[in-house]
């Protein structure tokens, strides 16, 4: 494709769907063996080129939409990984709690795991491996390859705006 094209253009972005949907597909599969969620992920990305094409030159497209999946994919499983530790949680027995509070603990669930999606990821992985992995600030900051100081910035960072979202949820 030529720079005179852009990613903008219909049948240029149709043109790039129909190329690489299916190893898209295809790769999220390989990663996940799940048909579904592969399925969701590509169209995802795909769906992020559409919304940021006039900021994607049509040959780079290709490695656009395969780190925009690559990225959704890491956090569809860190997501993944706060509902396994909070399912894990020993609970009372919630046959004596009533519908009430099993509704509120819902919800609060929800709201607690939406708050923690809209995280910058950075400041979302440094959150995770901290809160939910139990890792040090000098074990994520060796494993992300980052300073202490860095990872410090980024928990302090998550830590104020999930305190502002909390503020707004009632």
């Amino acid at each position: 494709m030529s720079n005179s094209t852009s990613v903008c253009e219909e049948s240029t972005f149709t043109k790039i769907f129909k190329e690489y949907a299916k190893s898209l597909h295809n790769y999220l599969f390989y990663k996940t063996g799940n048909h579904d969620l592969s399925e969701d992920l590509a169209q995802e990305a795909f769906a992020k080129l559409w919304k940021n094409c006039a900021s994607v030159i049509p040959e780079s497209a290709k490695g656009y939409v395969f780190k925009t999946a690559n990225n959704l994919l890491i956090n569809n499983h860190n997501h993944q990984k706060v509902v396994l530790k909070f399912e894990s949680l020993p609970h009372t027995d919630r046959s004596n709690e009533s519908p009430e509070y099993l509704l509120e603990e819902k919800e609060f669930k929800a709201r607690l795991e939406n708050a923690i999606s809209v995280l910058p990821e950075k400041q979302r992985v440094v959150f995770l491996m901290s809160r939910i992995d139990k890792k040090t600030y000098k074990e994520i900051a060796g494993i992300l390859e980052i300073s202490k100081q860095a990872v410090e910035k980024r928990m302090y960072k998550a830590l104020d705006t999930l305190r502002q979202i909390s503020k707004n949820i009632k």
